[in-house]
C-alpha cells in the first residue's frame, strides 16, 4: 500500500484491536485488577480479552512508553511497581508542576477554559454528593469520580498554554495512584477535594495566581499523605504477618 492510499479494512481492524487491547489493559492496571509487579503474559491476556497476541503486544509497548508497564529481560512485561519513595517523589514533582500550571492558567486562560474548569469542579462536587448512593457500584462510582477529577486538572493544564509543561505532567501524574487514592477516600476526604477544586478554580478565575498555586499544591500533597498512610499500613500488616 502506498502512502497515498487509504488504509484497508484489515489495517483499520488491526488498529482497532490494538486500541481495544490498550483500553482494557490500561483500565485493569488503573483499577487494580492487575496489581504492581504482576506479570502481563501476552497469551493469557489475549485469551482473556478474545484478541490475538499482536494487538496485546502493541498495547503493552504503548503502556511501557506511558510508564505503567516495564519489560524485564527473560521475564517479559509486568505492571510497574512503585516504592514509597517513588510515590513521594512523583507527588512532590506533580505538586510543583501543577502549582505552576495553576499560576499560568490565572493569566493565560480564557473565559471558555475557565467555564470548562468550573463545570468539571461542579460535576465532581455533585458526584461526591451522590457518593453515598448504594445503587451506584463501587467501581463505577470511583471511575466516574476519577474521570471528572482528571478532567478538572486537565482543564487547568490546558488553560496554562504550556506544551512542555503539559508533557512533563503527563509523565508525573500516575493515574493508578490517583484511582487508588479516590477509592480509599472517605466521604469527608472527597468533600475536601471538591472544596479544593472550587477554591482553586475561583482563585484562577480571579487572576490570583500565587493563591491558586498554593491551593493546588496543598490539594495534591494531601492526596500524597493519604497514599503514604495506606502504604505504611500495608507494610506494617505484611511485617506483622511475617512475624507470626
Amino acid at each position: 500500500m502506498t502512502s497515498g492510499e487509504p488504509a484497508g479494512p484489515e489495517h483499520r481492524a488491526s488498529k482497532g484491536h490494538a486500541a481495544l487491547a490498550y483500553d482494557r489493559i490500561r483500565q485493569a492496571i488503573v483499577e487494580g485488577a492487575y496489581g504492581p509487579g504482576d506479570r502481563l503474559v501476552e497469551q493469557r491476556i489475549s485469551e482473556e480479552f478474545s484478541l490475538s497476541r499482536t494487538p496485546v503486544r502493541e498495547a503493552l509497548r504503548r503502556l511501557e512508553s506511558e510508564g505503567l508497564v516495564v519489560f524485564r529481560r527473560n521475564r517479559g512485561a509486568a505492571v510497574r511497581y512503585l516504592s514509597a519513595d517513588d510515590v513521594r517523589d512523583l507527588y512532590e514533582l506533580r505538586a510543583r508542576l501543577e502549582s505552576y500550571a495553576a499560576e499560568l492558567a490565572s493569566v493565560r486562560g480564557t473565559i471558555r477554559s475557565y467555564d470548562a474548569m468550573d463545570e468539571a469542579a461542579e460535576q465532581f462536587e455533585r458526584q461526591v454528593g451522590r457518593s453515598g448512593d448504594v445503587v451506584i457500584a463501587q467501581d463505577d462510582r470511583v471511575r466516574a469520580l476519577s474521570d471528572t477529577n482528571n478532567r478538572f486538572h486537565q482543564t487547568i493544564v490546558a488553560a496554562a498554554g504550556h506544551e512542555r509543561l503539559s508533557q512533563m505532567l503527563a509523565s508525573a501524574v500516575d493515574v493508578p495512584l490517583v484511582f487508588q487514592a479516590l477509592r480509599g477516600f472517605e466521604r469527608s476526604e472527597l468533600q475536601r477535594s471538591a472544596e479544593f477544586h472550587r477554591m482553586t478554580a475561583h482563585a484562577i478565575r480571579r487572576g490570583e495566581g500565587a493563591r491558586a498555586g498554593r491551593l493546588m499544591s496543598e490539594h495534591i500533597l494531601l492526596g500524597r499523605d493519604r497514599l503514604m498512610e495506606d502504604l505504611e499500613r500495608g507494610e506494617g500488616a505484611r511485617a506483622g504477618n511475617a512475624s507470626e
